[in-house]
């Protein structure tokens, strides 16, 4: 993972788009190919690595707002 400075609100918009982008054509594709193909069992699986990837990306924000 790389480690990025955020100095002001663009910066962090800049992350936070970037981010987004990154887990929605990861993860959001296969749940979309899941929804498509009607595959519950795949649609629970997909959907739960999508929303952990969302959780991922705000535990990263919040441990890089902790000061040392």
């Amino acid at each position: 993972m790389e480690t990025v400075e955020i100095g002001n609100r663009g910066d962090f918009a800049l992350w936070t788009i970037e981010r987004a982008q990154e887990i929605v054509t990861r993860e959001g594709a296969a749940f979309a190919i899941a929804a498509r193909d009607m595959d519950e069992g795949k649609l629970a699986e997909t959907a739960a690595a999508l929303g952990k990837a969302i959780s991922n990306a705000m535990i990263e924000v919040f441990d890089g707002l902790m000061v040392d």
